[in-house]
């Protein structure tokens, strides 16, 4: 009795012990001290109505997803479950790794390049900011498209920020071992096309820090003649671009804008200059105080002028405006002007951010000869001002033509036309004078001339 009474204890015991009380994810096993077998791998007993008293091996259960089973002291075993952030590392490590194989994968000739993903807006921001002029003078960007004026550039040494191109091919078309530390993006055709200013885009468009003229190597400096081209009031881009394009095909040393002109990086002006801004060192937004640092010591000074004739110029250098008048329009004695009545000489309000200098109540006018544009003026360091079509020369043009001895040029027309387009009058007078520059600079013994023998010549 006490046996099968033992027997009966033992089998209770084991049943109790391979209970499982599961609750909130954890496994708890309870053991007895004279249990030894269910501290290492339990069984479970299975009871078919066939196989009676059989005991299987359980099989090996796949444990849930996130889910680690840990055995700890005293014979508890615990399943607990993994912090998500686990899998959400190894999944984005597995999409780092795979990113990175894609960039590989998209280069051009050991240069890569990025590929935008549908809404990218950033060639959308970058014009429409690059565009604006307070943009470019704040944050140092400008705008260039086409394969041509983006070559330029490079060559040059300006420094490329991002480009945007169509196709592969577009981008072999420029010098990629300049291109090693700019952001190369490439963009659907469609979305160049809408940003475009051309009316046949080519595929590319790039971001560039604004350059500076002192850090820029021009290639065409070697032939340059000591002739320099003042921009005074030049608002029209188109105008404005033609002049740079003139100055730099007649071999100028530089060109100098006033405060009142364009912006030189806007895109007509880019466009009607063809890569001029980068054949010539260009200052713009200077003051007539920083124009006379960057002219060479000595230099002559000459404005062009729309009048016909000297006797005209006599008049006008020789009237006042007395205080009751007001101060004279630069149109009226500048680059555009109708065809002058003496006697009823009338001078309107003049629009310059410099003040004009009052004498006795009255303002007078510089005394300036004038002289006929094919005769000889260019015989020394020569400095050209031409003035905008709308608001003429400047009062501080004139003054520095008298300060510095210069005259008044004038192109002779037929009678029944007014003027020449000043980008027209521009390209005359700086390739006659490049003419007469180097004609001098070519006769054995030349020299520049003294502003004394200049009077006499």
């Amino acid at each position: 009795m006490a046996a099968y009474m033992r027997s009966v204890i033992c089998l209770v015991s084991m049943e109790r012990s391979a209970f499982l009380s599961r609750g909130g994810g954890v496994v708890i096993v309870e053991s007895k001290r004279y249990v030894r077998g269910l501290r290492r791998t339990p069984v479970r007993v299975l009871m078919p109505e066939t196989e009676t008293h059989k005991v299987v091996k359980p099989t090996p259960q796949p444990q849930p997803a996130g889910r680690d089973v840990q055995r700890k002291k005293g014979g508890k075993v615990t399943a607990t479950m993994k912090h998500p952030e686990e899998d959400f590392v190894k999944a984005r490590s597995n999409v780092h790794s795979t990113i990175k194989h894609a960039v590989v994968k998209d280069q051009v000739d050991g240069l890569r390049f990025e590929r935008a993903s549908p809404g990218d807006k950033r060639l959308a921001r970058l014009v429409s900011v690059a565009r604006s002029r307070t943009f470019r003078e704040h944050q140092g960007k400008i705008l260039l498209e086409g394969r041509r004026l983006i070559c330029d550039a490079l060559d040059a040494g300006a420094n490329p920020q991002m480009v945007f191109f169509s196709t592969v091919d577009r981008l072999r078309e420029l010098p990629l071992d300049k291109l090693k530390r700019a952001t190369l993006v490439k963009v659907k055709f469609e979305d160049i096309k809408i940003w475009s200013d051309l009316a046949a885009p080519q595929g590319v468009i790039a971001i560039f820090s604004r350059p500076d003229p002192s850090r820029l190597s021009f290639a065409g400096k070697s032939h340059s003649v000591p002739l320099s081209l003042i921009c005074d009031n030049i608002r029209d881009p188109g105008n404005l671009g033609t002049m740079l394009r003139c100055a730099a095909a007649a071999g100028c040393h530089d060109v100098l804008l006033t405060k009142g002109c364009v912006d030189a990086w806007e895109p007509k002006v880019l466009r009607a200059a063809m890569g001029a801004h980068f054949r010539l060192p260009i200052y713009p937004s200077l003051d007539w105080d920083d124009v006379e640092k960057h002219l060479p010591k000595p230099v002559t000074v000459h404005v062009a002028d729309s009048s016909c004739g000297t006797d005209r110029s006599r008049e006008t250098e020789d009237s006042q405006v007395n205080a009751s008048h007001k101060p004279s329009k630069a149109g009226d004695y500048g680059w555009v002007s109708t065809k002058p009545n003496h006697n009823n000489m009338r001078y309107e309000e003049y629009d310059s951010d410099s003040d004009s200098d009052f004498e006795d109540g009255g303002l007078s006018l510089p005394r300036v000869d004038s002289k006929p544009y094919h005769e000889s003026w260019a015989q020394s360091p020569t400095a050209l001002v031409i003035g905008g079509e709308t608001h003429g020369l400047s009062v501080e043009a004139v003054q520095l033509a008298e300060k510095t001895d210069g005259r008044r040029l004038f192109i002779p027309v037929a009678p029944v036309v007014d003027s020449l387009n000043s980008a027209m009058a521009a390209s005359i007078l700086l390739f006659e004078g490049r003419k007469q520059l180097l004609k001098l600079m070519q006769t054995p013994g030349g020299k520049w001339k003294s502003k004394a023998e200049e009077q006499f010549s």
